[in-house]
């Protein structure tokens, strides 16, 4: 480790060394950071306090021999641990915010956060949401970024992990919006007060248990529990479909990510119209449903069980 300090001594010398050990090493990037590059920069930069959009002038900065060993020691254990970068920086950033991430919870990456960004334009019209329903809330990235983007919203954040609420209390109170958002532990709708939500968006977890069995080592890092959604990858997608026709209101839409599951829903339920969103910025499997077809979709369950 000596010659490395002696030899690299600037930011840039220390992302670009960062990116060629994660490469070498074939690391997987897809926790907020789409490359090997991306992830170097985001862990020297956290490190160093700095901004994740400095200014290129800094980068050919002089680091402190302190700063250099840091530096060091967070790239060697993403190497040899294999956990997403945000696990070592406790640090993740959705829809344009900062949030605390541990192991108690994925890291948080998911497209909505475009659409949270768009305030759901052209969907809902903003002056129009007086209630939003986060399902499986996590770190509760999607329901605090939800806060943001209707200020005169109430938010409802719902979690069954105590682990993951943990982590959502941190961030709740990371970002003031306490008076804005209650959280509840609860398997989904079940302890949650009689309502009706403009908004009920989720990000639940929704990988068949094969499928998650052959992921890169940084996915089985995270907790199970957020990934894995039976069988089939749809036992809680489905419920929650059956069961928000109780809880969304007649001008409300429901919008869900299911990933990897899309092609698997659209072959179970045909005649359901799933308008599936696209993402200037990437990703996709996300679904929206209005109130009118999230009722139908219900009456036609209930019917098929007869």
């Amino acid at each position: 480790m000596q010659q490395t300090i002696q030899t690299l001594t600037t930011v840039r010398d220390y992302i670009r060394w960062g990116a060629s050990r994660f490469a070498a090493a074939k690391l997987f990037h897809g926790h907020g950071t789409a490359t090997a590059l991306d992830d170097a920069a985001a862990l020297v930069l956290h490190s160093l306090h700095l901004p994740y959009n400095l200014s290129e002038s800094y980068f050919s900065a002089q680091l402190t021999l302190d700063e250099r060993q840091t530096i060091i020691e967070l790239i060697n254990q993403r190497i040899d641990m294999r956990v997403p970068t945000a696990y070592l920086t406790h640090e993740a950033i959705f829809a344009g915010l900062a949030f605390y991430v541990d192991e108690r919870v994925l890291v948080p990456r998911s497209p909505i956060a475009e659409l949270i960004r768009e305030q759901f334009s052209p969907w809902i019209e903003a002056d129009q949401v007086h209630h939003v329903l986060d399902l499986c809330t996590g770190s509760a990235c999607i329901a605090i970024a939800c806060a943001y983007a209707f200020p005169d919203a109430q938010v409802d954040a719902v979690e069954l992990s105590a682990d993951a609420l943990e982590v959502a209390k941190i961030n709740v109170a990371k970002h003031e919006v306490e008076e804005q958002l209650s959280l509840y532990q609860s398997d989904l709708f079940s302890a949650l007060p009689a309502e009706k939500y403009d908004l009920i968006v989720s990000n639940p977890p929704y990988v068949a248990i094969a499928e998650w069995e052959q992921l890169p080592a940084e996915f089985l890092a995270e907790p199970e529990m957020g990934f894995t959604g039976g069988e089939s990858g749809l036992d809680l997608v489905i419920k929650i479909l059956v069961d928000a026709a109780e809880y969304i209101s007649e001008q409300g839409v429901l919008i869900i990510e299911v990933g990897s599951s899309a092609e698997t829903l659209q072959a179970q339920f045909p005649e359901v119209p799933f308008y599936w969103l696209n993402f200037e910025q990437g990703g996709d499997g996300v679904f929206l449903l209005t109130a009118d077809q999230v009722f139908t979709f219900n009456k036609l369950f209930k019917k098929a069980l007869g």
